[in-house]
């Protein structure tokens, strides 16, 4: 056990390291100069100089990418270009907004989609199996922007059972606040169930013939006996492992439902600082997202060992 958790410590921090140099890349090779977007075109040259020599982008870039590595391990991912605000504090608190509305997705879908593919295994080839099978692959094939329209137009433009567009935080109204997650909430529930139903039923399927299923049903067990207290540790640990990179997947990829509904997560501030070119703000959600992406799936690894009991050693 101790070694598997040192080998996954060891593993994060290289990963760590080869995402910032990807992402300090990335920047680099965007054409336009930030110095010349913060100043202006009709900027003073020694104005210019100034503010390069200020910012480092007057040293080789090797250099600029051990002094932008050394603030943003120091929590100094620089100001937003367009507003002149610290970029950590920006993106802490947008990312709020997204992780709240991913969590509360995630969750849901695993609850209902993980004893949904178990039941669907140990009642394989059944008329349950198929339609749950039917249900999942069509869940799967329905983008989240088309589903999310479609929510904005029945629910919000039709039934005006619940707001269209906006977000309220939960400090200021809680019962608002929960109004405009709903819709998107339940966009990520119902794409996200569809994979989660088809990985746990593969994985109680697989699980449904080895020996000692076998052996727990000729003890005498009810089905729901061997299902649950025999099956479902086994069934469950691949199903986790999903659970875990759709969670990190969405933390960082949640950007269409928030531009659908216009909710201001980390996402959609992402997309604005694309548009806006916003470098340093750009830089930093990258960095923050592919962060979040390796400690969740970390955060997942440590306690797998928890699901799967040959992950011992």
């Amino acid at each position: 056990m101790v070694r598997f958790l040192l080998q996954r410590l060891g593993m994060a921090v290289p990963t760590l390291l080869i995402v910032a140099v990807i992402v300090f890349g990335m920047i680099r090779l965007i054409p336009g100069d930030p110095v010349t977007l913060m100043l202006g075109d009709m900027a003073d040259p020694s104005s210019v100089a100034d503010l390069r020599r200020s910012l480092g982008l007057d040293q080789p870039i090797p250099l600029q990418f051990v002094y932008w590595l050394g603030q943003a391990l120091s929590g100094d991912f620089g100001h937003s270009i367009s507003t002149g605000q610290a970029v950590l504090p920006l993106i802490l608190d947008r990312f709020a907004v997204s992780a709240t509305i991913v969590l509360v997705a995630v969750g849901l879908a695993s609850l209902v989609a993980v004893p949904a593919g178990m039941i669907a295994a140990w009642r394989q080839d059944s008329a349950l199996d198929l339609a749950v099978v039917a249900s999942a692959t069509f869940l799967l094939s329905i983008p989240s922007f088309w589903l999310g329209l479609l929510m904005l137009l029945l629910f919000g433009l039709k039934l005006q059972w619940l707001p269209v567009i906006g977000y309220t935080p939960f400090g200021e109204d809680a019962g608002a606040a929960l109004l405009y997650m709903i819709m998107p909430v339940a966009t990520l529930v119902l794409i996200e169930t569809g994979v989660v139903v088809r990985m746990a039923r593969a994985s109680t399927i697989e699980v449904m013939r080895l020996e000692y299923i076998t052996h727990a049903r000729a003890k005498g067990l009810s089905e729901s006996a061997v299902l649950w207290r025999h099956a479902f540790r086994n069934a469950f640990a691949p199903t986790w492992t999903l659970i875990g990179l759709i969670l990190g997947n969405l933390l960082g990829g949640i950007a269409v439902v928030e531009t659908v509904f216009t909710i201001p997560g980390l996402g959609r501030l992402l997309v604005d600082s694309i548009y806006a070119r916003d470098y340093p703000v750009v830089q930093g959600c990258l960095l923050f997202v592919a962060g979040i992406y390796v400690l969740v799936n970390l955060f997942v690894d440590l306690l797998y060992p928890l699901f799967d009991p040959r992950v011992t050693a």
